[in-house]
């Protein structure tokens, strides 16, 4: 058989193009981030009419724009404000959700530095008003995701506010939270968890 290239020259095959290379590939992360595997999971929510989850832009404050021209604005200068709710929400069966991820390099803790007072605050009214609140924690090293619902996020940051510990432990996480397996459509089945939690 001729292979051909575009321009009607035929290829020919050298001796070393007929050695079979063997690559090695590594499917630890793939490259993508906690928050890349939600935003797909999120997209195929969508797609498929299973729920409406969407990432909450971060607000910006803009100091100052130049305008070239008419049409064309650029952004000399602007600054990140603090956000005021978590990362994501959205709905699933008539059910408000809310939630933030986040990522962890220790293989044995979540330390609870990584969310912020008004995070908590937030957390704690949605729970007020009914609403699901929770977060998805993932263990980058070991690639482990875990959902822990939003009512024992709130018990140990409680305990670090009375000088406990200021880590959620790994084995606390296994033991409350519910271990996410990773999947291909969609990635990081949460809402399939959320269906067996809360309906």
């Amino acid at each position: 058989m001729e292979i051909h290239y575009p321009n009607g020259k035929t290829f020919h095959f050298k001796k070393e193009d007929r050695k079979i290379k063997v690559k090695k590939y590594q499917y630890g992360n793939r490259g993508m981030t906690l928050e890349d595997d939600i935003n797909e999971s999120n997209k195929y929510y969508l797609t498929n009419k299973i729920a409406v989850i969407h990432k909450k832009p971060t607000p910006i404050q803009i100091v100052q724009v130049d305008y070239p021209e008419r049409s064309k604005a650029v952004i000399k200068e602007a600054y990140f404000k603090t956000p005021s709710t978590t990362d994501y929400n959205g709905v699933y069966r008539g059910k408000y959700l809310d939630f933030e991820a986040k990522e962890t390099k220790s293989e044995t803790s979540l330390p609870l530095k990584n969310f912020h007072e008004h995070q908590i605050r937030h957390t704690e009214a949605v729970l007020a008003c009914g609403g699901i609140a929770f977060v998805i924690i993932r263990f980058s090293k070991t690639e482990e995701v875990f959902l822990l619902e939003g009512e024992h996020l709130l018990k140990f940051w409680q305990r670090m506010e009375s000088g406990g510990r200021k880590s959620i432990a790994k084995n606390e996480i296994m033991q409350y939270g519910h271990y996410i397996p990773l999947g291909i459509q969609p990635r990081i089945d949460y809402i399939r968890l959320i269906e067996s939690l809360y309906y």
